[in-house]
């Protein structure tokens, strides 16, 4: 199992962060098994695009809430590490009290 399970949808209530807000998160490393995905499709040419960015930003989007990791973006860059073997992620991840 590459995820800790498929999700549709975002079940936390909207940040608010925007994406300069959004870069000013240190990233850091996420275990790709600890992860929930909020997207159930993915555009193959955003896993075949070396280049492609979240408004500019280098690495996946991630909100910890409720003891939960949540892709919230980068579903593209966590499926690329799984297809070269490597069990972790670098993400932004954007702390929320639930």
């Amino acid at each position: 199992m590459i995820f800790k399970r498929g999700g549709v949808g975002r079940p936390y209530p909207d940040h608010g962060l925007t994406s300069r807000g959004g870069a000013a998160v240190p990233p850091r490393q996420v275990r790709l098994d600890d992860l929930v995905t909020t997207k159930d499709t993915l555009q193959l040419s955003s896993l075949l695009d070396e280049d492609s960015t979240f408004y500019g930003d280098l690495f996946a989007h991630v909100v910890l809430w409720r003891d939960e990791y949540y892709l919230e973006d980068g579903l593209h860059r966590a499926l690329r590490a799984a297809l070269q073997q490597r069990g972790v992620l670098h993400a932004r991840v954007i702390r929320m009290e639930g």
